[in-house]
């Protein structure tokens, strides 16, 4: 399955299952939604094809949490040979990094549910916990409920998107056994508390989500930014994506104005250092989109399980510049807090 001289991809309405009985990518799975309506049915039904697509499935939660004192990451993820865990603070104020990392032989107690915000997530481990649930309210009945804890850490967070949001997935079709399904969930409410070596912070805040369950090839590289914020009374969320969905007829790049998508379905061109993540703007460019993140903070994270290595370069900043809506309008993004980050995989 070749995506790369055809139509971009169509919006899909219906619930729908990500794979065929085979464990192929299912056709009428390929497309993007504005809700969670893919169920991600990695298995396949027999034991040749397990076998054969066992090391390539790849599933994880990510929450990113910003406040004007804090950064928080949760990542929780199977590469099914190995589960990664992480939770990861920054204090905006002293510049302390916090890191904590949990690495687990075949992803033992790792539980990840098949569609996005329909089930728990668990991981369990001596040094790191992580929990997220359904936590819905009238006026957010998506909301979840994210909690970890570390040695030094402890978090518990409500992410509470209003009544009627909507979020971007999206199927990248890389051939019928290698795809990703991937939601994006960018200014999102977060409230709670975050306590660090026994002082309780409150969190008020915003939250970005990746949810990601497919079959990758075994060497990608991507790009990804987020931000949060208002702009002009708008609640405004930034969703950029580069080089991995390239040549695929698809992208994970959108604009959210209060809840609603943009989608912007074209490939956008990001220009970085990565060597020095914050020694100049993160600049990221296309037909509807010419915006800048200028950093506040760098982070490297680095993996190294021998013939399986992740490197992850990200700067936190503030960005800057304009996008398009649907409708043609012109929207600012000036004072959207969040990152840029390019990740470079051999998994």
């Amino acid at each position: 399955m070749d995506g790369g001289g055809g139509p971009r991809s169509r919006e899909i309405t219906e619930p729908v299952d990500l794979c065929l009985p085979s464990g192929q990518l299912n056709p009428a799975a390929v497309g993007w939604t504005r809700t969670p309506l893919h169920r991600a049915n990695l298995l396949p039904g027999n034991a040749r094809g397990r076998a054969a697509t066992w090391s390539r499935t790849k599933k994880w939660e990510y929450v990113g949490i910003i406040t004007d004192r804090h950064v928080v990451t949760v990542t929780a993820s199977s590469l099914n040979y190995a589960g990664i865990h992480r939770v990861w603070v920054l204090d905006r104020t002293t510049g302390e990094e916090i890191d904590t990392s949990l690495t687990v032989p075949f992803a033992k107690d790792t539980h990840l549910p098949a569609v996005f915000g329909a089930g728990a997530v668990r991981v369990a481990g001596p040094r790191l916990a992580i929990a997220v649930d359904p936590a819905p309210t009238t006026n957010s009945p998506d909301a979840l409920r994210v909690r970890a804890q570390t040695p030094r850490v402890r978090l518990d967070v409500t992410v509470a998107p209003p009544l009627g949001s909507e979020l971007l997935g999206v199927v990248v079709p890389w051939s019928e056994r290698q795809f990703q399904y991937a939601v994006k969930s960018v200014g999102v409410p977060a409230s709670g508390t975050l306590t660090v070596d026994g002082a309780e912070h409150p969190v008020e805040g915003w939250a970005s989500l990746d949810h990601g369950r497919g079959r990758w090839p075994y060497a990608i590289t991507w790009n990804w930014g987020a931000g949060s914020g208002t702009v002009d009374g708008v609640v405004t969320g930034l969703q950029l994506g580069g080089k991995w969905t390239e040549g695929t007829g698809t992208s994970d790049n959108g604009l959210f104005l209060d809840g609603r998508l943009h989608r912007i379905d074209e490939d956008l061109a990001w220009t970085y250092d990565a060597l020095d993540a914050s020694a100049a703007p993160w600049r990221v460019s296309g037909e509807r989109v010419e915006v800048e993140l200028r950093p506040f903070h760098e982070r490297t994270e680095a993996t190294n399980l021998g013939v399986v290595s992740m490197r992850v370069t990200q700067a936190f900043g503030h960005w800057t510049g304009w996008v398009d809506d649907d409708h043609g309008e012109r929207r600012r993004v000036d004072g959207l807090v969040g990152w840029a980050q390019q990740a470079v995989n051999r998994w």
